[in-house]
């Protein structure tokens, strides 16, 4: 009996470890192509929140990572930042557009989430996201108000709005500082 319970702790222990290498193997297989789609995504979302942009630079020495979008002639056409804070289960990451000239947004779109499938993962849909095309940046941004809510999900509603509220004056600042509106 005692040998028994010895050799099947040994057994679990190498199965044990054998997952554990398993599954540390695939993250370090696996993580370059999470960090390319991310990194496409990204990219993707720059163009998207900047209607009219065909390319985009860094702007350096920003709090956060914050890029200008040029047209074909290499016109400004305004300049895409992300931002992020804590929704109802997780944090809210998303890529916000801006026209500095007319201070309004140009476009917001969600790049990662943990919200409940079903309800404040509509954070994601086009038709919430399209709502904040157009809003000056001095608008009040409170969801059921300025600002449509998803039924079923006014806290991950209300979290997208207070991210874009709370962030748009930092991102405004650290763009004039980086030489931008001159």
């Amino acid at each position: 009996m005692k040998n028994s319970t010895a050799r099947l702790i040994i057994v679990l222990a190498i199965i044990s470890i054998g997952s554990g290498l398993l599954l540390a193997l695939t993250y370090n297989f696996t993580i370059p192509s999470i960090e390319a789609n991310a990194a496409r995504e990204q990219e993707i979302a720059i163009l998207e929140t900047l209607p009219g942009a065909t390319k985009y630079e860094e702007i350096a020495g920003t709090e956060y990572s914050m890029y200008k979008g040029f047209d074909d002639t290499g016109k400004l056409i305004g300049i895409s930042y992300v931002a992020e804070g804590g929704g109802f289960q997780g944090i809210i990451k998303m890529m916000i557009g801006i026209n500095p000239e007319k201070e309004e947004i140009t476009g917001i779109k969600i790049l990662s989430h943990s919200e409940t499938p079903g309800l404040g993962a509509r954070i994601g849909e086009a038709g919430f996201q399209g709502q904040f095309a157009g809003k000056s940046i001095n608008d009040s941004f409170v969801a059921k108000e300025d600002v449509e809510a998803i039924t079923g999900a006014t806290i991950s509603s209300k979290a997208v709005a207070g991210i874009i509220k709370d962030s748009l004056p930092k991102a405004m600042e650290q763009y004039k500082a980086s030489g931008g509106g001159k």
